[in-house]
């Protein structure tokens, strides 16, 4: 039995890595570039973001850091995965494709959902919710795609060890059955962006904005790659490749459209006019300290008593000029006064007559 000569540029590896040195069909070259600069500059941005966090000085910026970071998290591992469909497709790579696409993505939605659902509270003038709170429902909402990928590989192992053509039609469609969850994250997370227009503080609308068209872009990827995957009569050498295409696309639009833009704005003081009066603890903390015109009145009064010791004038009286009023009435304290007596003209004796 002969074996195949390995394509120019691969050495003596598996055929199952040919691809990913395949200078004749260099689309994995390229696809594998991209992704390994998706994921320096995914590293870079969390180094970013973890030397920003003592400049943030809102409270509800600083409270989506730990949401942000992971949603990096998430961004960084879908650019990793796009080497997992560059390898051709086995028993071994199947789990890895099955279980992460649909739970890195589920992550990444659900960070983008957890700072709707914070948005909608902003621009109607309530209070955030907590770092710790925030987490909890991005994790929860996780969770939910942890447990159904868990199921679908542990269920269908052995199916897919004993398939011998494991590219067949059938596995594709399991494979978007499996992402239904994913696909509704999707469409709640737009049903929310179109609410967060609607508060009166518009100030935050920016950051939904930034969420808004994230979601449009990664909708208009994964129509484009589920219909390319599903359509009958279809070339499958082809499914790869639109699936690296899409992982390495969705990851750009993640990086361009959403996290540069929140970096822009994430140290940028909020005006306090984009706060209700009664949520005072939402705004920053270290604030630019105002002086009022008392305390310049104050230092006028002083100065002026200072020089022409008239304490008639007060300089921060814009309106009338105060002046020293007599008083009607004697406050004094009165004090006794000595009578004169009765017998001072008494000489004493008779008087002569």
């Amino acid at each position: 039995m002969t074996t195949a000569a390995p394509p120019r540029g691969c050495g003596n590896i598996s055929s199952d890595y040919y691809l990913l040195c395949d200078t004749v069909k260099d689309w994995g070259i390229a696809l594998e570039s991209l992704a390994a600069a998706g994921i320096l500059t995914t590293i870079i941005l969390i180094l970013v973001l973890f030397c920003l966090i003592g400049k943030v000085q809102d409270n509800s910026k600083r409270n989506l850091i730990p949401v942000q970071f992971f949603f990096l998290l998430g961004t960084l591992g879908i650019f990793g995965l796009t080497f997992a469909f560059i390898i051709k497709l086995n028993e071994r790579i199947a789990p890895t494709r099955f279980f992460l696409f649909g739970v890195l993505f589920a992550l990444c939605f659900s960070c983008l959902l957890v700072h709707a659902f914070n948005l909608l509270k902003l621009v109607r003038g309530r209070p955030p919710s907590s770092a710790p709170m925030l987490l909890v429902i991005t994790f929860s909402l996780t969770l939910v795609q942890i447990i159904i990928a868990i199921q679908y590989v542990a269920i269908n192992r052995e199916t897919l060890r004993a398939q011998k053509d494991i590219m067949e039609p059938q596995t594709h469609d399991d494979f978007v059955l499996l992402l239904i969850y994913v696909l509704f994250l999707m469409a709640l997370l737009f049903v929310a962006c179109m609410f967060v227009f609607c508060g009166p503080y518009r100030k935050w609308k920016r950051h939904g904005a930034h969420i808004c068209i994230t979601i449009l872009f990664s909708i208009g990827i994964w129509v484009a790659w589920i219909t390319l995957l599903t359509r009958p009569n279809r070339d499958t050498s082809w499914d790869d490749p639109v699936m690296c295409v899409a992982l390495v696309a969705n990851g750009c639009v993640f990086l361009i459209m959403y996290v540069l833009p929140e970096f822009c704005f994430l140290t940028v003081p909020q005006n306090p006019g984009d706060y209700p009066p009664e949520n005072n603890f939402c705004q920053p903390k270290h604030m630019k300290r105002n002086y009022g015109v008392e305390n310049q009145a104050f230092a006028q009064e002083d100065q002026t008593q200072g020089e022409t010791g008239d304490r008639t004038y007060i300089p921060y009286s814009t309106h009338f000029q105060l002046e020293t009023l007599e008083s009607q009435q004697d406050f004094s304290i009165p004090r006794p006064k000595t009578r004169s007596s009765p017998y001072q003209e008494y000489a004493g004796g008779k008087g002569v007559k």
